[in-house]
């Protein structure tokens, strides 16, 4: 029954097709700089003002996390590559209640994350420009990034690997000179541990904070499975998507765990001003002249790289959920060039509609839009797991032959991974700090399932009305 849509995909994927532009290159630099965000520069200085040096800890946890559900994602993904990626999955797996849901929460984060971009990204434009309006340097960012979605998913992907590309160099330059002096090799330092220990000790706050950061954190690591709805776009998905999978761990330990860590050791904790990027600190502290204007300038580029993947993912999900009469049938129309023009724009619509309430209602219906996407990931993983149990399950008995890429300890391993997000979840509605994210995304989700329910509720009307006048015809004739 789960599979009884793939018909109407496949009718429709006759006159809406998207083309395969993007390269092993692009694909390679987009799972690399996919987690690497706004969040990752600035957001740390929260996270270790929170945790101490147990930061780092909080980063390897939500690494592990992020590694496992990628994992059982790339199973699902190279046994059967698509568009919809994981909200494909759910609807094979617990049917169309789950596509619908996973495809519109995934859509709903990713349109505010344009929206809550496109306003951080005037806030850095605005260091530089001075007289022109925050508003206006929000819309003409958004608007560019959309000029970019437009022309190609090649330009698309061309754009993600310059911008991947410069943020990767970046974090692998301050590991390479942050690693120096903490090692006494750069200029005027010398082997110094003493910050991990002092200032109240390596969890100065105990260990709840650690757990606590862990929702932050995640937050910011949201993007390493882009890699899977963009390789559906490429010639070779599903050696993309294995590729991918194997080596985020490894980005995610260098990246931040590793960041992190030196992040702590050559400066102490409590000096870090959250809201302040901790990076800025630890430029000065190497007297590498106008690191604020540097990272500044990092930042933009990070800002600039979630516009622009965020209005891709956004729009491939709208496509995916069209293909399956849960968005309107002309979101899966594309142009000559492979591009579903109106579900880009659709997702702009609603980016300036974020950017609107950003300066009109910031603490208000801003305010909610940002916290009601605090938990929407850990939904999706959750629904991303649960579909792996069960999927995996299925094919086993059906065809085995497709599972050439597999999760371990199974099913243990993802029973123990879905328990642990649970967890998390319910940490959050227990913490004061983030009660508020946790109930106004469960609103989000309750929001999204109710329309779920209206559209079936509908849709059985349709059919009903569409079938009696052919039920009495036949009828008459029998009398």
């Amino acid at each position: 029954m789960p599979d009884s849509s793939t018909e109407t995909a496949e009718a429709a994927s006759v006159h809406s097709t998207l083309k395969t532009g993007l390269k092993k290159r692009h694909l390679t630099m987009l799972s690399m700089g996919g987690v690497i965000g706004a969040g990752f520069f600035v957001g740390l200085s929260g996270i270790i003002n929170q945790a101490g040096p147990g930061a780092v800890i909080t980063c390897a946890i939500c690494g592990i996390i992020v590694f496992l559900v990628m994992r059982m994602l790339g199973e699902m993904a190279v046994a059967k590559p698509c568009t919809g990626s994981f909200t494909e999955y759910a609807r094979m797996a617990l049917g169309d209640w789950a596509g619908f849901t996973t495809g519109w929460l995934y859509w709903y984060f990713w349109v505010i994350v344009v929206g809550i971009e496109s306003v951080v990204g005037a806030t850095l434009l605005s260091r530089w420009i001075h007289g022109v309006p925050l508003w206006l340097m929000s819309a003409v960012l958004l608007l560019v990034m959309t000029g970019v979605n437009l022309l190609s998913v090649s330009n698309f992907g061309e754009a993600e690997y310059w911008f991947a590309g410069i943020k990767v160099a970046v974090i692998i330059g301050f590991i390479v000179l942050g690693s120096l002096f903490v090692f006494g090799i750069w200029p005027g330092s010398e082997v110094d541990f003493s910050n991990l220990t002092g200032h109240g000790g390596f969890l100065p706050n105990g260990f709840t904070p650690v757990l606590v950061g862990v929702v932050a954190v995640i937050f910011s690591m949201t993007g390493a499975e882009l890699v899977t709805i963009a390789a559906a776009e490429s010639a070779e998905p599903a050696g993309a998507i294995r590729r991918a999978t194997n080596t985020v761990v490894f980005r995610i330990l260098a990246f931040f765990v590793v960041a992190t860590f030196l992040l702590v050791t050559m400066l102490p904790w409590d000096s870090f001003v959250v809201g302040d990027s901790p990076f800025i600190s630890a430029l000065d502290l190497l007297g590498i002249p106008g690191a604020a204007d540097i990272l500044n300038l990092v930042v933009l580029v990070a800002v600039l790289s979630c516009l622009n993947s965020g209005l891709y993912t956004a729009s491939r999900m709208l496509f995916a959920l069209s293909v399956y009469n849960d968005a309107p049938a002309w979101m899966t129309r594309t142009n000559s060039r492979g591009v579903p023009v109106k579900g880009v724009l659709a997702c702009t619509v609603a980016g300036y509609f974020c950017i609107a309430a950003g300066y009109i209602w910031p603490d208000t219906i801003f305010l909610f839009l940002v916290n009601s996407s605090g938990a929407i990931c850990l939904f999706v993983y959750i629904l991303i797991c649960v579909s792996e149990l069960r999927l995996r399950r299925r094919w086993e008995r059906e065809s085995p032959e497709i599972l050439k890429f597999r999760v371990w300890l199974y099913p243990g391993l993802p029973i123990v991974v879905t328990g642990l997000i649970l967890v998390i979840l319910v940490g959050m509605g227990l913490n004061e700090p983030t009660r508020a994210e946790f109930v106004q995304s469960l609103v989000a989700l309750g929001v999204i399932l109710v329309a779920y329910s209206v559209r079936r509720s509908r849709t059985r009307k349709v059919v009903s009305f569409a079938t009696a006048p052919n039920n009495a015809h036949s009828s008459s004739k029998k009398a």
